[in-house]
């Protein structure tokens, strides 16, 4: 098992400024107001798979065409203006539908900050974002856990229940948010970007774009104040999940919400209050691992 001190040296290493270039956050550092970084965030965030020399580009290009200004872009957006423009499984009416969508939003219910905190702050209300949140709460238990009902669970000594429960409660608001308004024809590239959390993955770029709009800088914005870094989760990827375990942080062989859960409880024990900053440390080591 590594120990805390290793991995401290590493995020004092790696999370840094020199972190953001090559990486996706670079995306949202190109802008300077709050609703901007949000929104350049969240779509760099749903194109953040795959080769990233090559969606990195990609996102040059759809922000050429949102002339850089991308809550203008998403209020004033048309779907002619995308033109044929697409990234892997993500052809231009996904991302039409999600552009759309987020004009909505932005117009009528405040926008991504809101409609994230609504799914933080509401665990036993309605929500009008979406459905009911009892079926949140009875789906995220059952996907996190794999058992049986709410009470059933209630009654066990998890401690990490409530924040799995709020989390994956949180993630279902904001994709049924889009859920309840995407075209019924709608492909499939809209759903790979938009993913269910009830399906049980690890929800890897969400929980990216949600430690950059929480934790502080110097590498994330901290922008958001309406949960605390002690709750977020680590972003779990192959790469993520290959060191954890080499490093004996991580024994569940499938990469899924179950294995997220494990691996940032496991952290918390060497950081409580900001588990996911130890992120860079696991990238760290992979890029240790390479030059060595």
């Amino acid at each position: 098992m590594i120990t805390k001190n290793k991995l401290d040296e590493l995020v004092k290493k790696y999370e840094t400024a020199d972190f953001i270039s090559p990486d996706p956050i670079s995306i949202p550092h190109n802008f300077k107001t709050k609703k901007d970084i949000e929104i350049a965030g969240f779509i760099a965030s749903l194109v953040a798979y795959g080769s990233r020399k090559v969606f990195l580009k990609k996102l040059d290009e759809l922000f050429k065409i949102a002339q850089n200004e991308p809550l203008n872009f998403i209020l004033n957006f048309e779907s002619k203006i995308l033109g044929d423009f697409n990234y892997r499984f993500g052809k231009p009416a996904d991302f039409a539908e999600i552009f759309k969508i987020m004009r909505t939003l932005y117009e009528k219910d405040g926008g991504l900050e809101e409609l994230f905190k609504y799914g933080y702050t509401n665990l036993d209300n309605p929500s009008h974002f979406g459905r009911g949140s009892q079926c949140y709460r009875a789906s995220a238990m059952d996907t996190v856990t794999g058992e049986g009902s709410p009470n059933e669970l209630e009654q066990k000594s998890y401690e990490n229940i409530s924040s799995m429960v709020r989390m994956q409660k949180m993630f279902s608001v904001v994709t049924d948010y889009f859920y309840s308004r995407v075209d019924k024809n709608i492909g499939q590239g809209f759903y790979f970007m938009i993913p269910d959390p009830r399906k049980g993955g690890a929800m890897k770029r969400m929980c990216m774009y949600l430690r950059w709009m929480v934790r502080k800088p110097p590498v994330d914005f901290g922008i958001w104040d309406f949960m605390p870094a002690a709750e977020l989760l680590i972003p779990l990827d192959v790469h993520v999940a290959r060191v954890s375990r080499e490093m004996g942080l991580l024994t569940r062989k499938q990469n899924d919400f179950k294995a997220v859960i494990e691996l940032t409880e496991n952290l918390k024990k060497f950081d409580p209050q900001d588990p996911s900053k130890y992120d860079f440390a696991i990238f760290g080591l992979g890029v240790d691992e390479v030059h060595s």
